[in-house]
């Protein structure tokens, strides 16, 4: 301006003035040049920066254990709402009382069940303990007969004894008797005995043939009688054992009502424990599904929900199944968080602000509902500590990193339509440590 000026001052004067000259200033020094040098020398520079592959997913907050999402707090018995402890919004310790249930079914109404069930438990077992003396008792009386049997069998042993030794002594004598008559018949045919004498001799030897037979018979009478003794004891016996055997077969069947006496008795007072709803984990309650008063209640409705205090916070994205194979476990990845401001440049992640660090977890080899891989990526220890604030749900975008490639590698790619380059992070891991453990 204020050549221009200048020049009209002079134009005034009546001077002669070059005005192509004071215009377009033909012999003056530019430095446009020089720029554009600069400009082209730091594009080709930064055309050799590294630039850090990633892809992009979208995801929200949960947890890395599945025990720490919010869980249903569902009823283990029908019944019917008496009393909440509890509203939505507050903040529970696990074993603390969520709602009051009673009753509803005609076979739990009675108050005193649990009592009535265990006067009935009683007296089977003192039936069942009856029954045991009865098997006691049995078997004593079994051992008694088998006692006396013995004995009795010894005794009439001992009079076998003694009647095959009379039998024995009897055939003697016929045999001593028979000699002697028939001595006497030849001395009664030589004239040298009477005729009386002969008789005499001849009683004698009926007389031994009778002893003798009636030793026999004795004997056989005896071992009969022994015979008889063992068939009577082994009857008595038998029966015994039969009632022993009857009694067990009891016992047996009042073991078995015991145990099921025991059995309902169990369920009836764990059932008595299931009216109170207790708070599994501490919490805080949300999504009360039932309401008021004097509900009723079906096993196994939800009642409410408890968000645990304490978590392991994660990340679950959800990648596009092309992407998969760039994404392996300890796979590196910057997080925004909904409601945190932040400043990002994807390709240098070194130079962004507001974002946090992350690690891939878990893969889950099943493809979503959504068509996509699930994804849980975990905080880095060491790293920006992940803000306390967030909540589960609170959606996230994460950027995974992948490998370093030059700035005009990845230009060239994306003109190209290539994907990104794939490798293995935990190769990738080996790598450098083995380049530290040389330095």
């Amino acid at each position: 301006m204020k050549e221009v000026k200048r020049t009209i001052e002079q134009a005034a004067e009546g001077k002669q003035v070059n005005a192509f000259d004071a215009v377009y200033r033909v012999d003056k020094y530019s430095n446009i040049r020089n720029w554009m040098i600069a400009i082209f020398a730091f594009l080709i520079l930064v055309l050799f920066l590294p630039w850090t592959q990633n892809i992009r997913a979208r995801g929200n907050v949960t947890t890395l254990r599945q025990e720490q999402r919010p869980q249903e707090l569902n009823t283990i018995i029908p019944g019917r709402i008496v009393k909440w402890y509890v509203k939505e919004g507050d903040h529970v310790k696990a074993g603390d009382t969520i709602v009051q249930l009673a009753e509803i079914k005609d076979s739990y109404l009675d108050p005193e069940l649990l009592e009535r069930t265990k006067e009935q438990l009683s007296a089977k077992e003192v039936s069942v303990e009856f029954y045991n003396n009865k098997v006691a008792a049995g078997k004593a009386q079994v051992a008694a007969l088998r006692s006396a049997l013995e004995l009795k069998l010894q005794q009439l042993r001992m009079k076998v004894v003694s009647d095959s030794i009379e039998a024995a002594a009897a055939l003697n004598g016929l045999k001593i008797a028979e000699q002697q008559y028939e001595r006497q018949k030849v001395m009664r045919d030589s004239g040298l005995v009477s005729k009386v004498q002969l008789e005499q001799r001849n009683q004698k030897y009926q007389d031994a043939l009778a002893k003798k037979m009636s030793t026999e018979i004795k004997l056989i009478n005896t071992r009969t009688e022994l015979s008889q003794i063992k068939q009577e004891y082994s009857e008595k016996v038998f029966k015994a054992q039969g009632d022993i055997a009857a009694a067990q077969s009891e016992i047996a069947a009042g073991q078995a009502e015991v145990a099921k006496f025991k059995n309902q008795y169990s369920n009836y007072k764990i059932r008595s424990g299931q009216y109170y709803i207790l708070a599994p984990q501490t919490g805080q309650v949300v999504n009360a599904s039932r309401s008021g008063i004097n509900e009723i209640v079906k096993e196994g409705d939800k009642l409410l929900e408890i968000v645990p205090e304490q978590v392991e916070l994660a990340v679950e994205i959800f990648v596009r199944p092309v992407d998969l194979p760039l994404v392996s476990l300890g796979t590196r990845a910057r997080f925004m968080f909904d409601g945190f401001p932040a400043i990002v440049f994807s390709g240098w992640p070194q130079a962004s602000y507001g974002t946090f660090a992350g690690e891939v977890a878990a893969i889950e080899s099943n493809v979503s509902k959504n068509g996509k891989f699930r994804v849980l990526v975990k905080e880095v220890p060491g790293e920006r500590t992940w803000p306390p604030q967030i909540k589960l749900g609170t959606g996230a975008q994460a950027i995974m990193l992948l490998k370093d490639v030059p700035v005009w590698y990845e230009l060239w790619r994306n003109i190209n339509g290539f994907p990104p380059d794939y490798y293995n992070h935990e190769k990738k891991e080996e790598v450098t440590k083995d380049k530290k453990l040389n330095f």
